[in-house]
């Protein structure tokens, strides 16, 4: 039950991109105010690391029927190369809960939730990513269900900006995440039957890099959207 979800050169892009947006904040490259994400940024950063480090720990919630299973190597979707787990002996396919991309990102989008009472602009949030996110993943043999990368981020990041602009750090985070755990995972749940996957994470393999990036996006709105507003001329009426 431990293992990361994408094969290695993607895991250390995913670093990567998180290395690179730490160095631009540091050096005042990008403008930042963790009032935007209702955290402060040193906590959002942990955050994010304990995600990406997470993603190896799956924690077994329920076991469907016996079946053949395909055991072992990786599999390609829309060009991310997403791990399969060897086993040796396996008596059915587990369903699991992944730390880094499930458990950590649903603890704090709830704690943005009730931190920046967004109740009812969240809920909209969450919901349009869902249904997005739900209309492209796609059951993967092998593996369980997956969605094309960038869909989560950008689709979170639209509608947090059409929503409400000055929470639109805030419900980025919390759209991507929970709008892609339920659209992905949660409402494809009845389709793992059959897919012969040995682990089905929820979180994981296959929605891990999205809901990751909708984070990383998350921080580029607060930087991005501070900067605009400290150029922006204050309104002498």
């Amino acid at each position: 039950m431990h293992y990361f979800p994408l094969a290695l050169p993607f895991l250390l892009i995913l670093f990567f991109i998180f290395l690179a947006l730490l160095i631009l904040i540091e050096i005042g490259i990008l403008g930042y105010a963790y009032q935007r994400l209702g955290i402060k940024p040193r906590y959002v950063f942990a955050l994010l690391l304990f995600s990406l480090l997470g993603s190896y720990v799956n924690i077994p919630v329920y076991q469907l029927p016996a079946e053949t299973l395909q055991a072992g190597g990786q599999v390609t979707f829309y060009g991310v190369r997403h791990i399969i787990p060897f086993v040796t002996e396996w008596p059915a396919t587990i369903i699991a809960l992944n730390l880094g991309g499930a458990v950590i990102p649903a603890v704090l989008s709830l704690y943005l939730l009730v931190k920046n009472r967004l109740f009812w602009r969240g809920l909209l949030a969450v919901v349009i990513v869902t249904a997005i996110v739900h209309h492209v993943a796609r059951p993967v043999h092998g593996m369980g269900i997956a969605e094309p990368i960038f869909v989560p981020p950008l689709a979170a990041a639209a509608a947090a900006l059409i929503i409400s602009r000055r929470f639109a750090p805030a419900l980025a985070y919390i759209s991507g995440s929970l709008g892609t755990l339920i659209g992905a995972d949660l409402l494809n749940l009845k389709n793992l039957q059959g897919l012969g996957a040995p682990v089905v994470s929820i979180g994981g393999a296959g929605t891990f890099d999205g809901i990751f990036l909708a984070g990383i996006l998350a921080v580029l709105l607060a930087s991005l959207m501070t900067r605009k507003d400290a150029q922006t001329p204050p309104d002498r009426n």
